[in-house]
């Protein structure tokens, strides 16, 4: 009876011998799970150092972009400018053309992406026959594994306009040829359709393995009911790749900033022509930091960069929480 009324009068004082009991079992069972999955965690340690190492510590050079930097004083020796780095990207005229650009390719690439991708790893999910599946998977899947260097040349010998294989064609049909590197809207299709052929394959193992994971039984129990096969696609595998596709999607708005540097130096270069079309942030830095070796400037852009990529991830993942909490990041 008086240890029920002490309880009643200091909640604070019964409840702590609880409170430390859970932290324990908690300490515990983290302690617990370290020694039965290590070699799982162990299998981690690397990536984590490499993003330490790659991803983290160099934030400290985000400094640069305030400052004037010069090899003798180092990174943090070197004086404060305030934002003059970044008049001098917005001052070029190229600040919106570049953004702009940026993000419209991006856009499209991450859309075509993920239907492509989707679209192939349910068509791979329904091959019957594995041999022939696992052929599909491979020829899909050898794409990522060419430079764009290597594709660049293929590129080039197809569309160029004196002997390229293209012109070669329409000459043979009488057809005028077509200078491509000199005309702008074939770009807009030309570089999406690349991206595509060279990421979906990729693409297409991240949504094949979560086509993987669905339970067999549900797709049974579907056949049984007489679902047909167009049916069971887009009843059940559509709507259970939804979580995957939310995770990729934000993931990619996390590098819809960044684009892809090396596909559009490689084939476009310093083409003047196209300029205006296909010149994206990232290339506009590597060729200012060829000219004037500019780090401030270069710094200044990328800090730009990162604050436009933490808005967007910040909205689409406020959008996801209104839509399903349980899909969004954070």
């Amino acid at each position: 009876m008086v240890k029920d009324m002490a309880t009643e009068i200091v909640p604070e004082l019964a409840s702590e011998p609880a409170q430390r009991t859970a932290r324990k079992k908690k300490q515990g069972g983290f302690i617990k799970e370290l020694v039965s999955n290590r070699v799982l965690y162990l299998m981690f340690v690397p990536i984590t150092v490499y993003f330490i190492i790659f991803a983290y510590i160099p934030m400290a050079g985000i400094v640069m972009a305030f400052k004037e930097f010069n090899y003798r004083d180092g990174i943090f020796g070197s004086p404060w400018n305030g934002f003059t780095n970044f008049h001098y990207f917005f001052a070029s005229g190229k600040a919106l053309l570049v953004t702009r650009n940026t993000i419209l390719y991006n856009v499209i690439f991450l859309t075509c992406y993920t239907l492509f991708s989707i679209t192939a790893a349910v068509f791979i999910a329904e091959i019957q026959k594995k041999w022939f599946k696992k052929l599909t998977q491979s020829m899909m899947f050898l794409p990522y594994f060419i430079s764009w260097v290597t594709v660049t040349a293929f590129v080039y010998n197809f569309l160029n306009f004196e002997y390229g294989i293209v012109n070669h064609i329409l000459s043979g049909l009488h057809i005028s040829a077509i200078d491509i590197y000199s005309t702008t809207w074939y770009w807009y299709l030309i570089l999406p359709f690349l991206y595509v052929w060279k990421w979906v394959g990729y693409g297409s193992v991240l949504y094949l393995a979560a086509i993987v994971g669905i339970d067999q039984e549900i797709y049974e129990a579907a056949t049984i009911d007489g679902a047909t096969r167009f049916q069971r696609i887009t009843q059940i595998t559509l709507p259970l790749l939804k979580p995957t596709m939310i995770i990729l999607i934000l993931l990619g708005l996390g590098r819809i900033m960044r684009g892809e540097f090396d596909m559009f130096y490689q084939l476009i270069g310093n083409n003047g022509t196209l300029m205006d079309t296909t010149d994206i942030i990232d290339t506009l830095v590597f060729r200012s930091l060829q000219g004037s070796l500019d780090f401030g400037m270069a710094s200044s852009v990328g800090f730009y960069q990162s604050v436009l990529t933490l808005i967007i991830i910040l909205f689409a993942n406020y959008l996801v929480r209104r839509y399903d909490k349980d899909q969004a990041l954070f």
